[in-house]
């Protein structure tokens, strides 16, 4: 899998997925338009400032709340490359996945704004701004297929030929 590089945005612990694209936003399956709102309760200005690649960094428990699979669509689509959280709900976790957008539980140390390189196959997180490194816990090959596939239902399509 690819290494990621991007600049950092820092939310709090807690973010639930009202707070990661607001219900009223629900009533659409385009991408793009909920990349439009995605983060817009916690920062206004976060679809127009993030930039592909850009990575989230959170507290604990990112993703808690309701189970909508729009929640990491929104991120994926505004162009975040990974999100790096202390932990993340187990039903955020596993649609983030299911989507192809990588999500990493580590506790690192990030300001917003720092620049990241992440290597998810070495299982290394390089904080270049602050000179930091941080291990972490490598992807199993299958939860790696899944991701370079892009998510489940390409990983299923392309082992189908389809």
């Amino acid at each position: 899998m690819e290494k990621f590089k991007g600049k950092t945005w820092k939310f709090r612990d807690c973010i639930d997925t009202d707070v990661i694209i607001a219900g009223r936003y629900l009533r659409t399956f385009n991408p793009e338009d909920l990349a439009a709102h995605v983060m817009e309760a916690e920062d206004p200005d976060f679809s127009s400032r993030v930039n592909k690649g850009d990575i989230i960094v959170a507290g604990w428990n990112f993703g808690c709340g309701s189970s909508r699979e729009q929640a990491p669509v929104a991120i994926k689509t505004a162009g975040v490359s990974v999100v790096i959280a202390k932990s993340f709900a187990r039903i955020f976790y596993r649609n983030a996945i299911n989507i192809g957008l990588p999500v990493i539980t580590a506790d690192i140390e990030a300001d917003e704004g720092d620049i990241l390189e992440v290597d998810v196959n070495e299982g290394m997180i390089n904080n270049l701004t602050q000179d930091k490194k941080y291990t972490i816990k490598p992807f199993d090959q299958t939860m790696l297929d899944i991701l370079e596939s892009g998510g489940l239902v390409n990983k299923y399509l392309n082992e189908r030929g389809q």
